[in-house]
């Protein structure tokens, strides 16, 4: 699982390197390889290979005659490429990702439970700004006993 939230800055070649404490998790686990894809809300999903494994066979398992499905996938799918971490952590964000997260140069990276997600810095400054105050009521509509 990944938590946690961090600010990085893309370099001159669009990389960045991912925070100390996701490194030694990757590390431990050895697992390198990622999938990077188009997020909701404006972000970009950074899966494990295993955890990509079980949403795809999710996602294909619906009905492709079902439009919502269909134009999910089609997105969701055609934004993704196979990425391998590098020893020090470091991935190269692909033109195409960048363009539709609108991510400039400072971004933050958040983790979220069973993937990692990466924000334009300001766009995720909006986003929070924006949620914040409704976090408790979003806890009571979904923990409602």
């Amino acid at each position: 699982m990944w938590y946690g939230q961090y600010l990085h800055t893309l370099d001159k070649k669009d990389r960045f390197v991912l925070p100390v404490k996701f490194r030694e998790k990757i590390k431990e686990e050895e697992n390198f390889y990622f999938y990077i894809t188009r997020g909701l809300d404006g972000c970009l999903f950074l899966y494990s290979k295993e955890v990509w494994k079980k949403l795809e066979d999710k996602l294909q398992s619906l009905s492709f005659t079902n439009q919502k499905p269909r134009f999910f996938n089609r997105i969701f799918f055609s934004g993704a490429s196979e990425i391998e971490i590098a020893p020090q952590g470091r991935i190269m964000l692909p033109q195409n990702l960048k363009q539709f997260a609108s991510i400039k140069k400072e971004i933050i990276i958040t983790g979220v439970g069973n993937r990692i997600e990466i924000w334009d810095k300001d766009r995720w400054d909006q986003f929070y700004l924006k949620n914040k105050n409704n976090f408790e009521k979003m806890a009571e509509d979904l923990f409602q006993i």
